[in-house]
């Protein structure tokens, strides 16, 4: 069983949703921990908030992984090399939704900027010293939506189905390194995923981003690869796709999402 206690941990995506919940249930585990998002005041609130109800360390970045030139500098900035991370979550990420070429371009390619290409360089610059050392892990959340295509959310599942596939062949590549690598498949969670939309979500159909972290987190703690830490439900869905014809996993998750209202869905107009 791996121990969080007097490890250091980085979150992504920490000062909201599920990022928040990460943080909380890894301070409780007695993790020092690193929060990176894009709204200072937010994790620094977070931040002195942990402080306040555990014993551990808390230092924060504010940066905008959708930008490279930022994502480079928190790598300079953290230094892995000199200063170790032992455990990195990917979990900041965004899933546009709604028609696909009804919908701007810029939000499309802005979560590929941070679901795909900001893990991606956060593996490698966090990953690289890990192997070195010969310990470390990596949790990249992932989603349900990784297992099949996704019309309304096209491009949020692609962005998934990216995570999944990598982060299977680096774990793989890392076995017997020290360095232990997993992805976690979240299902639909009670989070702001939808906020600045038009779309609700019936809450009674989601976890709690408390459960999912604390699930996650265990899993990880157990040695496992891959984590579903949602009602069983979510498990038994990522199986069906493996099964059937794509086209016909594409039509039935289609009328899923045209039944949910994405294909209506819009943006709310900023204030």
């Amino acid at each position: 069983m791996y121990s969080y206690r007097g490890t250091t941990t980085l979150v992504t995506g920490a000062s909201r949703g599920l990022g928040t919940a990460y943080a909380i249930e890894l301070a409780r585990r007695g993790s020092d921990l690193v929060l990176v998002a894009r709204s200072a005041p937010e994790i620094d609130a977070l931040a002195a908030r942990i402080r306040a109800a555990h014993d551990v360390a808390v230092t924060t970045r504010a940066a905008d992984l959708t930008d490279p030139d930022q994502v480079a500098a928190l790598l300079r900035d953290l230094d892995p090399a000199s200063e170790p991370v032992d455990l990195l979550v990917n979990n900041a990420g965004m899933g546009p939704a709604g028609p696909f070429l009804d919908r701007p371009l810029e939000p499309q390619q802005t979560a590929v900027d941070l679901n795909v290409t900001a893990l991606m360089a956060l593996t490698h610059g966090f990953g690289t010293p890990m192997a070195a050392r010969g310990r470390g892990g990596i949790i990249n959340v992932a989603s349900t939506a990784a297992f099949q295509p996704m019309p309304y959310q096209a491009a949020y599942a692609a962005t998934k189905a990216f995570v999944l596939s990598f982060t299977e062949a680096v774990t793989e590549e890392l076995r017997g390194t020290g360095v232990r690598v997993m992805a976690a498949h979240p299902g639909g969670t009670a989070t702001a995923f939808f906020a600045g939309t038009t779309h609700t979500v019936d809450q009674r159909l989601l976890d709690s981003a408390d459960d999912v972290a604390r699930r996650t987190l265990d899993d990880f703690a157990r040695g496992r690869s891959a984590s579903y830490p949602g009602r069983q439900l979510n498990r038994v869905g990522s199986w069906l796709p493996r099964f059937l014809p794509r086209t016909v996993t594409s039509r039935i998750t289609g009328k899923l999402n045209r039944t949910l209202g994405l294909d209506a869905v819009r943006a709310v107009p900023a204030a």
